[in-house]
C-alpha cells in the first residue's frame, strides 16, 4: 500500500499507483478529495502535456499547490490520466 501523508494526516492510499520519473501518481478515487483546492497553478512538461494544481488543506494548514495531474496528459503519458501525484513536504511512502 503506498501512502500520502501531509500534516499528521493520511491524504491518499492506494495499491495502484503509477510511477513516473520517480513520482507515485494516485488514482482519483484514492484521495481524499476534501483536503484538495483548485489552484490557478499550470505548469508544461514536454512530453506529459500542461499540468493543473490543487493545494493541500490539512486541518487549517495550507500547502500550496502541492498536488498536481494531468487533465490531458500527451499520448506519451497516457497512464497518469486521471492521477494525482504529491510534492512540497509531502509523505510519500509503501
Amino acid at each position: 500500500m503506498v501512502t500520502a501523508k501531509w500534516n499528521g494526516a493520511v491524504i491518499a492510499e492506494s495499491n495502484d499507483t503509477v510511477v513516473v520519473e520517480g513520482n507515485h501518481y494516485f488514482p482519483r478515487n484514492a484521495v481524499k478529495t476534501d483536503v484538495l483546492t483548485n489552484s490557478d497553478k499550470t505548469t508544461f512538461c514536454p512530453w506529459k502535456g500542461t499540468a493543473s494544481y490543487h493545494t493541500i488543506v490539512v486541518d487549517g494548514a495550507t500547502n500550496a499547490d502541492a498536488a498536481w495531474y494531468y487533465p490531458d496528459p500527451k499520448n506519451a503519458a497516457q497512464e497518469i490520466k486521471d492521477r494525482i501525484a504529491f510534492w512540497n513536504g509531502v509523505e510519500v511512502s509503501d
